[in-house]
């Protein structure tokens, strides 16, 4: 099984992997483990669907921004069209990860 240094290496994480990652690290079946990463992610999305915010201490934030509507174009025809207001996820990382991935 590869390290994460050899994911980071290939460009991408994946649930499975993330998974494999908590099964190891915690000791657990991956089936629990995928339960448990399953359970984190419904979780922060039934938050932010809420409108909550998200604080991980060291990780980061996560929380919904508003877009407002505007005027776009179809790249094929050139047509203006409208775009309508949605809400967006956006991610905060925290000054630690910040260090972390900086050093």
């Amino acid at each position: 099984m590869p390290t994460i240094d050899q994911r980071r290496a290939a460009g991408t994480l994946t649930r499975a992997e993330l998974t494999e990652a908590v099964a190891a690290a915690t000791n657990v079946h991956k089936q629990d483990a995928e339960r448990i990463v399953a359970a984190v992610l419904e979780t922060m999305v039934e938050g932010l669907q809420t409108g909550s915010r998200i604080e991980l201490r060291g990780f980061g934030s996560f929380r919904l921004r508003q877009r407002a509507a505007r005027n776009g174009r179809n790249p094929a025809t050139g047509e203006a069209v409208q775009v309508p207001p949605k809400r967006v996820c956006y991610f905060k990382p925290g000054k630690v990860l910040v260090e972390l991935i900086n050093s």
